[in-house]
C-alpha cells in the first residue's frame, strides 16, 4: 500500500510537468483519469520528438552540402595557388635576367648613379645645417627626395636632376665666399619675433643688430643666442652690419657655430666669482676692506706729507701736522737740558707714530690671510669633489666640476687679493716710515741745537 502511494505521487508530479501552458496542475478525480492524462501527454511528447528528429535530419543534409561546397572551393584555391606559385617562379627568373641585362647595359652609369645618390644624401645633411639655408630654403628637401628615390625605388635620375645637383653644389661653394644681406624673422630676447636685417658671412655666421644668431634647421628659424660673446666680438658684428662697403674686422667662427657655442658657454668673471661660493665672497669682502683702508691711508699720508713739507719751510710750529706738534715741544720747554728735551721729543714722536702708521698692520694681516682663505676654499672644494666621486664615480665629469671650480676659483681670488695688498702695504709703509724719519731727523736737529746752545 505504501509503494502504491509513492507511485501515485510520482505519476501526479509527472503529469504536472508534462502539461504545458498551465500554472497549476489539475488534480485527477480518480486513477482512470490520471492514466488517461498520462497517455495523452505521452502521445504529445512523441509527436514533438518526431518533429525534432525531422528538423535535425533536414539540417544535417544542409551541413553536408555546405561541407561539399567548402571542399570544392578549397580545391579551386589550391589550383589557383599552384598556378600563382608557378607564375612567381617564372617572374623571378625573368626579373633576374632583366636585372642582369640592365646591369650589363648600364656599365659605368651604375657607378655614376651610386656616386650621385651618395652625394645627394651627404649634401642633404650639409644643406640642412648650413646657414646658407636661412636665406635659400628648400635645397635639402630636393637632395633628400632624390637620394630616397634612387635608393628605395632604384629609379634612375634624369638629366635635369643631375644638373640641379651640380647647380646646388656650385651655389653652396659660391655663397661661402659672399657677405649677404636679407630680411628675415628673428626670435629676439623674450621669445618675440621681429623682422630684421640679417647679415650672413659666407657659410659661417649670421648677425643682426650687433648680435650673433643661431639657425635651427629643424624649424627653419633664426634666433638670437641666449648668451652673446664678450663685447669685443659683438662690436665687430655691429661694425660689419653698419658698414655697407669696404673691409672691416669681424670675429669669424670657421666651424659654423661650434666654437661660438663653446665660447658663450664659458663663464664670465661674475660667474667665476660665484663659483667660489661662501669662501670666495669672504675673500672678496676682506679684499674690499683692504682696498678702502689703503685708499684712506694713501690720501691721509699724502696730505700729511704735504703739510710736513710745508712745515719744513716755516719756522713757526703748527698743530695741523705731526712735525709741527713735535716742534712745539721745543717751545714748551725752552730751558730744559738737551737730554731732557730729547726724552720729551721722543715721547712726542711716539705719540704721533700711531697716527702715522694707523691700520697698516690690518692691511698686512689681510695680505697674509687672503691666500690662507683661498687655500681653505681649495680644500673645501676638493672635499666636495671626492664626495661626488664616492657617490657617483668618475663617469660624469660635470658632477665634479662644481668642487673643482670652487677649489681653483678660491685660490685665484686669494692670490688676486693678496698680491695687490702686499704692494699697497709696502707703498704705504714706506710713506709712513719716510714721514717718521723726517720727524726724527728734525727732532735730532732740535736736540743738536739745544746741546750747542747749552755748551
Amino acid at each position: 500500500m505504501k509503494l502504491f502511494t509513492q507511485m501515485t505521487k510520482m505519476a501526479l508530479f509527472a503529469a504536472s510537468i508534462s502539461i504545458a501552458g498551465t500554472c497549476v496542475a489539475a488534480e485527477p478525480m480518480n486513477l482512470d483519469s490520471l492514466l488517461k492524462t498520462l497517455e495523452e501527454g505521452k502521445s504529445a511528447q512523441n509527436a514533438q520528438n518526431k518533429q525534432r528528429e525531422q528538423e535535425f535530419a533536414a539540417r544535417q543534409n544542409e551541413q553536408v552540402q555546405m561541407l561539399k561546397n567548402t571542399q570544392a572551393k578549397r580545391n579551386q584555391m589550391l589550383v589557383e595557388s599552384e598556378r600563382l606559385e608557378t607564375q612567381f617562379e617564372e617572374n623571378e627568373v625573368k626579373l633576374a635576367n632583366l636585372t642582369d641585362t640592365l646591369s650589363k647595359r648600364m656599365g659605368s652609369l651604375k657607378e655614376l648613379f651610386g656616386v650621385l645618390q651618395q652625394v645627394a644624401g651627404d649634401s642633404s645633411n650639409k644643406f640642412a645645417t648650413s646657414v646658407v639655408s636661412a636665406e635659400i630654403a628648400g635645397r635639402s628637401t630636393f637632395m633628400d627626395e632624390l637620394a630616397q628615390k634612387m635608393g628605395s625605388t632604384s629609379k634612375l635620375a634624369s638629366i635635369e636632376d643631375i644638373e640641379k645637383v651640380w647647380f646646388e653644389l656650385q651655389r653652396e661653394m659660391t655663397e661661402q665666399g659672399k657677405v649677404s644681406r636679407f630680411d628675415a624673422s628673428v626670435i629676439i630676447e623674450g621669445g618675440t619675433k621681429a623682422q630684421q636685417e640679417v647679415v650672413r658671412v659666407g657659410a659661417f655666421n649670421l648677425v643682426s643688430n650687433g648680435k650673433y644668431l643661431e639657425f635651427n634647421p629643424a624649424t627653419n628659424t633664426l634666433s638670437e643666442l641666449t648668451r652673446q660673446p664678450v663685447s669685443r666680438f659683438t662690436a665687430t658684428a655691429d661694425e660689419l652690419q653698419n658698414t655697407k662697403n669696404g673691409v672691416v674686422q669681424f670675429a669669424l667662427d670657421p666651424t659654423g657655430g661650434s666654437i661660438l657655442g663653446l665660447l658663450v658657454q664659458a663663464p664670465d668673471t661674475q660667474e667665476r666669482v660665484h663659483q667660489g661660493g661662501t669662501v670666495g665672497y669672504v675673500i672678496l669682502g676682506v679684499g674690499v676692506i683692504a682696498l678702502l683702508i689703503s685708499l684712506e691711508r694713501f690720501f691721509s699720508l699724502m696730505i700729511m706729507g704735504g703739510k710736513i713739507r710745508s712745515q719744513l719751510k716755516d719756522d713757526v710750529a703748527r698743530d695741523d701736522n705731526p712735525l709741527g706738534r713735535v716742534m712745539k715741544v721745543k717751545d714748551q720747554y725752552p730751558d730744559v737740558a738737551h737730554d731732557t728735551l730729547e726724552l720729551k721729543l721722543s715721547e712726542a714722536i711716539l705719540r704721533e707714530m700711531p697716527k702715522v702708521t694707523r691700520n697698516l698692520t690690518l692691511i698686512k694681516i689681510i695680505s697674509v690671510v687672503a691666500p690662507l682663505l683661498g687655500l681653505l676654499g681649495t680644500v673645501t672644494g676638493m672635499i666636495n669633489t671626492f664626495q661626488a666621486i664616492t657617490l657617483f664615480g668618475t663617469g660624469d665629469p660635470k658632477l665634479m666640476a662644481g668642487g673643482i671650480s670652487q677649489a681653483l676659483v678660491t685660490t685665484v681670488l686669494g692670490l688676486v687679493v693678496a698680491i695687490p695688498t702686499v704692494f699697497l702695504y709696502t707703498l704705504l709703509n714706506t710713506r709712513a716710515k719716510n714721514i717718521l724719519l723726517t720727524i726724527q731727523e728734525q727732532s735730532a736737529g732740535i736736540i743738536a741745537k739745544r746741546s750747542e746752545k747749552g755748551a
